[in-house]
């Protein structure tokens, strides 16, 4: 899922009174996203998720002015620290935003200008709607969808764009909004949860993509046909032998009721495992997970549950796993679990190759969301924890039946040790997540699963399921434990950031060289970081260098679908440019311990035998990197 960078910080005053349109564009084409997040944000929720996001992007699209110079907005300098500032021209597309959302929810006798309706983007057939957050951002969309237009606005330059009272009065008075004073009064009433505005549930730039209503659109197409096709159609099925309708003649239409589809969608049919089966099973899958929570023989919910999973609304908010399928299931499932978490009855169920859960609001089915995680093959540590909740950037946990003991454990701080967790009926107490899209990364929040078989660290990565951390040369790695483990991870914790949302089902760290640097510098450090994914395709790498003494890594190079640094492949070879003390700049490659020589061509020329090569460069050079490993075969540089 695409991160989203710090608000822009834009200063204009009364000496800088005009923006051309080479500004405007040049903004709006750079913070595209963060434009489009805010319209979505204060647009009427009673759009519709599909239609609030189209809107959106044309809100944006129609910001740019149309002569060659714009009067700039009337908004204070900002002198916050930290701010970017010096940029009329997001100022000027900022507000040309707010002040077309903030009209899209007023009646049209009420616009202040007559406007052409929204023709453009348009998608025929399909739905398209942000991923799903969890319980926090659903309740804050609920809170934010009940105010009037202002206060929603008041609410999102307060927190997505970072402005005090005072410059959030004068942007809703220059948007056109009547009572700027009111609007932050009612912003008041919504708790300040301003990080969460930064979460996928209103990214509308990271989209999910669903079928419109199939039946309805083929009974149009059917009444359109047949009023110029009836009686060749008649004439046709009279001159028929037979009974018979072809090939299908047999096969029921889609959607149809049938027998086993139903079964698959009875609760009384839900396979609920036994609370000790786990102890005499040779399995240590979700296959041996017994039903938990206070909710299990509550039959309406889990028939509400299952209605989703097979048929989710239009206003269900759906998140799927990449690769993931998400129809319903093929037979009756198994249940995990059953009961209220925070303000919210949750439901998780198990078909063999998913996990999926269900959350609704306790006080009603309005704002459910479904989400959608492919684990098949899940055995060990990898079926140990499923996320239960995620609220106010805290995690919980409904852990393996196996697990003993639960505990936090800071990743970037490996002496301070380990927090424990409450654990009652396997369910967490909420832990803090990991660190932000966005900001500093100063720690990385781990889960430590302790049971019979030993400790497993594992993370979050914004999936249903937390990924498996592990660290050694590839096709013999081992999970992380012990103070080298933890030593190893500590300066990579935070690379763990370019991991999220790719469904990732372990990732493992590989420290592969160490490399003196030119003119006495010490030695720096080389790891390859590879994050495999649950449906096989699409793994991560990254090459990362380290300097002596430097608190985390650097990612120098990053590619997806490669076997490097994996099983199949346990090599590697990356460069970077790196500059001395004394400023001399030197291009610096390392290979894993069977590359044999490395050389260097295109803007830097050089050869060394062995797995390391430092040659003197320029600042700014590029060069392409070759291997020949031991065998004779030639490798390329990551990239």
């Amino acid at each position: 899922m695409p991160s989203q960078d710090a608000a822009p910080r834009p200063a204009v005053s009364p000496a800088d009174p005009v923006a051309d349109a080479g500004q405007a564009e040049a903004a709006l084409v750079e913070h595209y996203p963060r434009l489009v997040r805010l319209a979505y944000l204060v647009l009427p929720s009673g759009l519709g998720r599909g239609r609030r996001v189209l809107t959106a992007h044309a809100l944006t699209q129609r910001a740019l002015p149309r002569g060659g110079r714009t009067s700039a907005p009337a908004v204070p300098a900002q002198s916050r620290p930290g701010g970017r500032g010096g940029d009329p021209g997001y100022a000027f597309v900022r507000l040309r935003v707010l002040r077309a959302a903030l009209e899209a929810g007023l009646p049209l006798t009420f616009r202040a200008r007559p406007r052409l309706p929204v023709l453009l983007p348009r998608v025929w057939g399909l739905k398209l709607f942000p991923r799903s957050g969890g319980a926090a951002e659903l309740a804050l969309d609920q809170r934010l969808s009940a105010l009037p237009a202002p206060a929603r606005a008041a609410y999102v330059l307060r927190g997505l764009e970072r402005l005090d009272d005072t410059e959030v009065r004068r942007v809703l008075a220059a948007a056109g909004a009547d009572d700027p004073d009111g609007a932050l009064a009612g912003a008041d009433g919504v708790p300040a949860q301003y990080a969460l505005l930064e979460s996928a549930e209103f990214d509308a730039c990271s989209l999910q993509a669903r079928p419109t209503d199939l039946m309805r659109r083929r009974q149009h197409l059917r009444a359109a046909l047949v009023a110029t096709a009836a009686v060749a159609l008649c004439g046709a099925l009279l001159g028929l032998p037979g009974d018979g309708w072809g090939r299908e003649g047999a096969a029921a239409p889609p959607y149809a009721r049938n027998p086993s589809a139903e079964a698959a969608l009875d609760p009384a049919r839900l396979v609920e495992v036994a609370p000790a089966a786990w102890q005499s099973s040779a399995r240590t899958d979700f296959s041996v997970w017994p039903a938990r929570g206070e909710l299990t023989g509550d039959t309406a919910l889990l028939r509400r549950a299952l209605a989703v999973w097979a048929r989710p609304g239009e206003r269900v908010l759906v998140s799927v796993t990449p690769g993931t399928p998400s129809g319903g299931p093929a037979g009756p499932a198994q249940l995990l679990y059953a009961g209220g978490v925070g303000n919210a009855r949750v439901v998780i169920l198990y078909d063999g190759l998913r996990i999926a859960r269900y959350a609704e609001p306790k006080d009603g089915t309005a704002g459910a969301a479904m989400d959608f995680a492919r684990v098949d093959g899940a055995s060990g540590a990898e079926a140990g924890a499923v996320v239960l909740d995620r609220a106010d950037g805290n995690v919980r946990y409904l852990t393996a039946p196996w697990v003993e003991k639960a505990s936090v454990r800071d990743l970037t701080k490996p002496g301070s040790g380990a927090t424990e967790l409450t654990l009652a009926d396997g369910i967490t107490s909420p832990l803090a997540g990991p660190a932000g899209r966005g900001g500093a990364c100063t720690s990385w929040n781990a889960l430590e699963l302790t049971g019979r078989d030993g400790t497993r660290l594992a993370t979050d990565l914004g999936e249903l399921v937390p990924a498996r951390l592990t660290s050694g040369r590839p096709g013999s790695a081992r999970d992380v434990t012990g103070a080298q483990a933890l030593d190893g991870w500590a300066p990579y914790a935070c690379s763990l950031a370019d991991m999220r949302g790719h469904g990732v089902r372990a990732v493992n760290l590989w420290s592969y060289a160490a490399q003196p640097l030119p003119e006495g510098g010490g030695t720096a450090g080389w790891v390859c970081t590879r994050a495999e994914t649950w449906r096989g395709g699409g793994p991560r790498v990254l090459a990362q260098f380290r300097t002596p003494g430097g608190t985390y890594g650097a990612v120098v190079a990053k590619a997806e679908n490669v076997a490097a640094c994996g099983p199949k492949d346990p090599h590697v070879l990356a460069g970077v440019l790196w500059k001395s003390e004394r400023g001399s700049w030197y291009l610096l490659a390392a290979g894993s311990r069977a590359v044999a020589s490395v050389g260097a061509s295109g803007g830097v020329e050089g050869s060394a035998e062995g797995p390391l090569l430092a040659v003197e460069a320029r600042q700014g050079a590029r060069a392409g990197l070759k291997g020949v490993l031991e065998d004779g075969r030639e490798i390329g540089g990551l990239r």
